[in-house]
């Protein structure tokens, strides 16, 4: 499923438009990335939680070229799935 059909998936499901779907999709991404970048935690009761973690510096081999690369040290975003959702997978 991308981005199109999540938005139209949603429309229907909340008896709204797509474009008024679509905004607030946009609008939620925008609202975790700021909130990741501010260095919260995002946890949502039932859903799961998002989290900025950082990485440190590290030494990896191209496979191409056999030759080690120096990694610097970075933040990814991080989701985890709460227990209650993967429960529901579960059953």
């Amino acid at each position: 499923m991308n981005k199109g059909e999540f938005v139209k998936a949603v429309a229907e499901r909340a008896n709204c438009t797509q474009k008024d779907a679509g905004i607030v999709f946009d609008a939620l991404v925008d609202t975790v990335v700021a909130a990741l970048k501010r260095g919260e935690k995002i946890s949502i009761p039932g859903f799961g939680s998002y989290e900025l973690v950082k990485k440190p510096a590290t030494t990896k081999m191209n496979p191409a070229t056999k030759k080690p690369i120096k990694v610097a040290a970075h933040k990814v975003p991080k989701f985890k799935f709460g227990k209650s959702f993967v429960a529901v997978f579960n059953n």
